[in-house]
């Protein structure tokens, strides 16, 4: 079972609901020790002076913040101590927003909040209120010494709580000289038409659990079979070629087809009404295709009438 990471209540108004915090996620990365290449032995990090290599007690060592001229500002911890954030239980809801308002990249960890099974209805209510109203509740919360600004939302049964950044700890976009192409790109109907048609294709429900770490799976295998005595070589994949775009329109006219193809290749065997629609658009986007189904047709009674005769000569 999960255990809570805090403890405090929610509180908004005169209104106060006991809650505890707990981990939404769980990291599942494949992590490694350091060895010895010789003996195998584990090799730990040491903490060393910088000047002489000699290393330093954990209890002889201080903060320092360093200046733009290469100087180090010490501060000790009873100083940062006096700075921390009044000591508060409470998550103190100060407004409420859209969903929509909120750029996800402000989103840091996510956690859930859970209700104190002796108080449920009044967390009970708070998510049904918002749920019905639409509306993220913005907040505050002191965790392990720091103030943290974070979002609560319903989320059918549950109210989920997200630690988010803060406006300063967002770079903007003009710090990314390459955006500046971006701006300057000049787009054709057709190709927009085409990006369009492309997206439609690829439309899904999102399902999690459709994805999986394929990486992190490999390595679990070669950690396995390696435990069992296995000491193949593991090839390397090849080098991917260089695949930068050429042609922008071929390549998202391939890309539709290659969606639409694997459309055909469900399970049902049968290409959507999307599919249809989608192969009208594209001869609108694009008149060449059409043209070409005109030729063919127009072509292919006289590719019979000249199969009939040779068939005659044949058997004459």
């Amino acid at each position: 079972m999960a255990r809570p990471i805090w403890n405090g209540a929610i509180s908004f108004g005169l209104v106060s609901i006991p809650v505890k915090l707990y981990s939404a996620t769980v990291d599942r990365s494949v992590r490694f020790h350091q060895l010895d290449a010789e003996t195998g032995s584990r090799v730990r990090l040491k903490r060393v002076r910088e000047t002489d290599g000699v290393e330093v007690a954990y209890g002889d060592i201080v903060k320092g913040y360093e200046l733009a001229s290469g100087r180090h500002v010490v501060v000790t911890d009873d100083e940062l101590r006096a700075l921390d954030p009044k000591a508060s239980r409470t998550i103190d809801l100060l407004e409420f927003v859209d969903l929509e308002s909120i750029d996800p990249i402000y989103y840091d960890s996510a956690y859930l909040l859970g209700p104190d099974p002796a108080t449920a209805k009044p967390y009970a209510l708070l998510l049904k209120a918002m749920s019905e109203a639409g509306k993220v509740g913005i907040a505050t919360f002191v965790m392990r010494g720091k103030e943290h600004l974070c979002a609560i939302r319903p989320d059918e049964d549950k109210l989920v709580l997200s630690t988010m950044r803060y406006a300063d700890e967002i770079r903007g976009s003009e710090e990314i000289e390459e955006l500046e192409a971006v701006a300057a790109a000049e787009l054709s109907d057709k190709e927009v038409a085409m990006a369009e048609q492309l997206i439609a294709s690829l439309e899904a429900t999102f399902e999690p659990e459709r994805f999986e770490d394929h990486y992190r799976e490999k390595v679990l295998e070669l950690v396995s079979r390696k435990e069992s005595g296995d000491e193949g070589v593991v090839e390397a994949p090849e080098a991917a070629e260089d695949d930068r775009v050429i042609d922008l329109m071929a390549a998202l006219r391939a890309s539709v087809e290659g969606a639409k193809a694997a459309r055909r290749r469900h399970p049902t065997g049968e290409a959507t009404d999307a599919d249809a629609e989608e192969g009208d658009e594209a001869d609108e986007a694009d008149p060449a295709p059409k043209a070409r189904k005109k030729a063919a047709a127009k072509k292919a009674p006289a590719k019979k009438s000249a199969k009939r005769a040779t068939a005659a000569r044949k058997s004459a």
